[in-house]
């Protein structure tokens, strides 16, 4: 046992142990470990710049149950991988090299692209280390690996063999900024500023006024729509209305779908300005008039208009009514809008071939599978229910980009669709052809990132080379992720469990909430109030971070605070400052058990035993924040206000009260000691590692984080100790309170000190360390109230 230097360095010691974890193998899985497995789905964070507040919130979250389990003794299976196949991966190496992915040649970029994402690599998992992720960093995957393509490529040619995959030309969500297709789980609801106009259709002479927000799309008006119990407009039935400034002429049709009550109770059915003119187009057989380019800008349809971006020809066409007697109205509104998550562009919808996962006709099945899983919190259960019943399109999993992973796909000049055997996996059908086949055409879309990552639980488990890991441990013990992607990785990956495995992929999901800023703002850039984690680790240090992080119980939005960090940090102080005096009274300890326990270190025991068993007991319910509370509270009150105090006279003074007290003082120490280190582990790991290494290792591999959890013993469960020891602190407060008042030192003599003669039974056995600790002469036990008279003070 060596003593602790007189300050603790956060900057030297958690580069220090960053290191010596990674180099001694530290949070290694150990495949061959007869320990029970722990197996964790570890979200691979998107390489897209660095760590943000958000990631150091949940991840150590999710580190903090991986840290317990391991230290209850579980082979702890927690790898590391990063999802760089996907569109913000491009647009990270668009603007660090000073490139458009659209307008580079395919193979040029995607050797760019692979060479930007090794370059990046290392400095963005180097943050995830400093946080202290007690990963398994030694095989880190790639989700743009090779032997990722191969799974990925797998996993769709057996969902191809299940029917459970089609491709299909059809009116899909487009993000005319990224120009390619998207998912609806990539959608994002924004309340944005429009106008309502109120346009002149002609029908044989006869206005009708329709309202629309999307004037630019007259060009592609396929049909008016009533509905078929509005009066107004029976007499329309089987017309015809001309298109304004277009000049061609519509059919007007009824559809009881058609709000009565919006705008004017006619609606413009345009292909395709949202989701009511797709449903519109498909059961009415109407004709295609595709008006917008991939880009974004009007094509032919729109004639003199052509070229425009939409906004300008929205602004055009406005000014054109207008001039033409056309535009009768225009009524400012705020309205939602959906845009791409990735960008913000507003969504518009296209024309396409795409490929799809099936999931509408299995919302049943997946609804379910909800079922199966454990959520915490379990509120956060009726959000993936809500959003799977809610569905209205199947999972488009194809992209229009080059960097990505291909799909495993050929097509022949019949137009079948020709697959490779899983044997040749991975190919890339762009540059190559099956073996003996020179005629094919390759599919040169990509699968959407989403598609991959869906398979993390298959990944990390090896699932496409077979073998034990993954048929022993699938479904994986946990999930952890944020709470606004349940809609995308939580129900893609829980899809993907039941039609591979006809199983949940995990036993547990925990999901963490948001990081907000101190006013309960969201935090981004364009608001100038992100925070990044490297400069909060650097002021503060990486345990201080993550004693903020562990303040928020799961599901709930944590608005930042910079005061609740420095309380981290003085709390790492405190630790470091109370382990420092309680190792220099344990210098000449030979580690030897009393023949009996004094009754107040039979009281913090007995206290202790309470804290190890809800600690234990409320991690294993994913509840770390109350763990934390519980071994905080304990350390700075009981531990450091109370029993440091208490015991010191016994220590300094063995010749007033004993060899037997100060030993019974120095093995409580010593227990309570590592008990509190070992419970504060999972949350500071750094000084609880630097502290453990001078106090108790026995050599320089020892960690504490793998020495074991503090084990429940009831023996020293002590119900009479804890009732003296709890009387003794009200009585000790009483004293500490008079000489607050009187402004005097704690150290301050009583000269008589009275104390209500119920108490006698139950403090007799604490008396000579209640003498001690408030420097009492001598105490009585008479009357009912305290009486303190202290010594006078000295002029």
């Amino acid at each position: 046992m060596q003593p602790l230097p007189k300050k603790y360095d956060f900057r030297l010691a958690e580069r220090k142990w960053c290191k010596a974890w990674d180099k001694q193998g530290t949070y290694a899985f150990d495949p061959k470990s007869d320990k029970p497995v722990f197996s964790i789905d570890t979200p691979p964070p998107t390489v897209s710049g660095k760590m943000h507040l958000g990631h150091s919130f949940s991840y150590a979250h999710e580190d903090f149950i991986a840290r317990f389990h391991r230290m209850r003794g579980k082979n702890v299976f927690y790898p590391f991988g990063t999802d760089d196949n996907g569109l913000a991966t491009d647009k990270l190496v668009e603007k660090t090299k000073g490139v458009n992915a659209k307008s580079t040649k395919r193979e040029a970029y995607l050797e760019l692209a692979h060479r930007t994402v090794q370059e990046i690599l290392p400095d963005f998992i180097e943050d995830w280390k400093m946080l202290g992720m007690s990963c398994d960093f030694s095989s880190p995957y790639s989700t743009i690996s090779t032997a990722v393509q191969k799974a990925s490529q797998k996993g769709f040619l057996e969902l191809y063999e299940k029917g459970l995959v089609y491709r299909k030309e059809t009116p899909v969500s487009w993000c005319p900024q990224c120009q390619t297709a998207i998912a609806q789980a990539e959608f994002e609801n924004v309340d944005k500023t429009s106008h309502f106009n109120d346009i002149v259709f002609k029908a044989k002479g006869k206005d009708m006024v329709v309202a629309t927000t999307r004037p630019e799309l007259l060009c592609a008006c396929v049909a008016l729509f009533y509905h078929p119990d509005d009066e107004r407009y029976q007499s329309l039935k089987g017309k015809f209305a001309r298109v304004p400034l277009f000049g061609y002429d519509v059919p007007i049709l009824a559809d009881e779908t058609v709000d009565r009550e919006k705008g004017t109770g006619l609606m413009m059915c345009c292909t395709f300005g949202d989701k009511e003119d797709i449903e519109k187009w498909y059961k009415h057989k109407l004709p295609l008039k595709v008006s917008i380019t991939k880009d974004g800008r009007m094509n032919e349809e729109a004639g003199k208009y052509q070229g425009m971006t939409l906004k300008e020809a929205r602004k055009a066409i406005r000014a054109d009514l207008e001039a033409a007697g056309l535009l009768i109205k225009t009524k400012d509104i705020t309205h939602p809008v959906n845009v791409h998550e990735r960008c913000g562009t507003d969504i518009e919808f296209l024309n396409t071939h795409q490929w799809f996962i099936n999931v509408l006709d299995h919302k049943e099945e997946l609804i379910e599978a909800a079922d199966d899983i454990r959520w915490h919190p379990e509120h956060m259960k009726a959000r993936y229910i809500h959003w799977v019943e809610n569905l209205n399109w199947d999972w488009c999993i194809s992209r229009q980009r080059h960097f990505g992973i291909p799909f495993p796909v050929w097509y022949a000049e019949d137009g079948k669709t020709v697959l490779p055997s899983e044997e040749e996996l991975p190919v890339d059908p762009s540059d190559q052809q099956p073996k003996g086949r020179k005629d094919l055409v390759g599919e040169t879309d990509v699968l959407d990132t989403w598609a991959t990552s869906s398979l993390t639980p298959q990944l990390a488990l090896g699932w496409a080379k077979g073998g034990e890991l993954f048929k022993d441990n699938f479904p994986m013990d946990v999930r952890p992720q944020a709470h606004d992607i349940i809609r995308t990785w939580a129900f893609y990956t829980i899809t993907r469990g039941v039609y591979h495995e006809k199983k949940v992929p995990w036993k547990n999901i925990m999901i963490s909430g948001f990081v907000l800023d101190p006013k309960g703002n969201k935090m981004s850039k364009s608001r100038g109030n992100v925070v990044d984690p490297q400069d909060v680790m650097d002021k503060y240090g990486a345990d201080a971070l993550r004693y903020w992080a562990a303040g928020s119980k799961l599901g709930d939005d944590l608005p930042y605070m910079e005061k609740d960090v420095q309380t981290g940090s003085k709390t790492v102080t405190k630790l470091w400052n109370a382990s420092r005096f309680a190792l220099m009274q344990l210098a000449d300890y030979d580690g030897g058990e009393p023949d009996e326990l004094l009754p107040v270190d039979k009281w913090i025991l007995s206290k202790l035993q309470g804290i190890i068993k809800e600690s234990t007991e409320t991690y294993e319910a994913y509840e770390y924040a109350k763990s934390k509370s519980l071994i905080d509270n304990f350390f700075w009150n009981t531990f450091c206000d109370y029993y440091l105090e208490i015991v010191k006279d016994r220590i300094y003074n063995p010749e007033k009260r004993g060899v037997g007290a100060k030993l019974s003082a120095q093995y409580t120490l010593r227990y309570a000691l590592r008990t509190i280190l070992k419970l504060f582990a999972p949350i500071m790991p750094y000084i609880t590692e630097e502290i453990y290494g001078y106090a108790f290792a026995k050599d320089g591999r020892d960690s504490i984080h793998v020495n074991g959890w503090p084990t429940f013993d009831n023996g020293l469960v002590d119900g009479t100790a804890e009732e003296a020891g709890d009387a003794l602190l009200e009585v000790v407060n009483l004293a500490r309170k008079k000489k607050s008042e009187a402004s005097v030192s704690l150290r301050t003599p009583i000269i008589k000190f009275i104390i209500p003669k119920k108490l006698e039974k139950v403090l007799k056995p604490v008396e000579d360390d209640l003498k001690a600790v408030t420097n009492a002469e001598d105490i009585s036990y008479e009357g009912k109230v305290v009486f303190i008279e202290l010594a006078p003070s000295k002029q």
